[in-house]
């Protein structure tokens, strides 16, 4: 994998992130206070901007240039949500930092590292409705398919159906964590927005 490949695959998360912002508020309305979506967005164009600004092919360290749009993310919306994003972004460049190629084992390892920045930060683990019920399932499955020798198209296409497993799994939680933790029993049998951000934004990046 390029730096190219890197960001394309980024400006297709972005753009799915773009796309969802009705409807992550819509769901976050009903579990907080409405605005994931539009944090979503807002994160969203602002690493489009950064890659407009600092094109990937001027970097001699993938590592360092995905840790610099991580922060980008965050200055954009700064929000618990945006902190989170960046954090998952920024631990994932450490697994790539000094390179300027990756291969399949590192994308697990960054998954994985992107997961368990979201958790520390987030102070969130499964079972407590965040998006961690479907990204941490989601980096287990990809890091074993690889692990297994599978070819990284299936090893997506399994970490996808982990984490839809985990979205679907967590509907009939009750929220733990941060404002929809408000709500109580409310939450009981409603989608989290987290779980339906990281599902639809891995299926756009697996089918684009």
């Amino acid at each position: 994998m390029t730096g190219k490949d890197l960001e394309k695959t980024i400006k297709v998360a972005a753009d799915k992130l773009i796309d969802l912002r009705d409807e992550l508020n819509e769901l976050d309305a009903a579990m907080g206070d409405g605005d994931c979506g539009l944090t979503a967005e807002k994160g969203a164009k602002g690493i489009i901007q950064f890659m407009t600004e600092n094109p990937v092919e001027s970097s001699e360290d993938l590592g360092k240039w995905l840790m610099q749009l991580g922060m980008s993310y965050n200055k954009a919306a700064p929000s618990t949500m945006g902190a989170l994003m960046a954090t998952a972004l920024m631990r994932a460049a450490k697994v790539i930092k000094g390179k300027t190629e990756f291969d399949d084992k590192d994308i697990a390892k960054m998954l994985t590292a992107a997961s368990t920045g979201i958790q520390e930060r987030g102070k969130a683990k499964p079972g407590d409705k965040t998006i961690v019920d479907a990204l941490e399932p989601s980096a287990q499955a990809l890091a074993g398919a690889i692990e297994a020798g599978k070819p990284l198209a299936d090893a997506a296409k399994d970490a996808l159906a982990a984490a839809k497993k985990g979205r679907d799994d967590a509907i009939p939680l009750r929220s733990k964590i941060g404002r929809a933790n408000w709500v109580g029993d409310r939450s009981i049998g409603k989608l989290d927005p987290g779980t339906v951000l990281f599902v639809s934004v891995l299926e756009a990046v697996v089918n684009s």
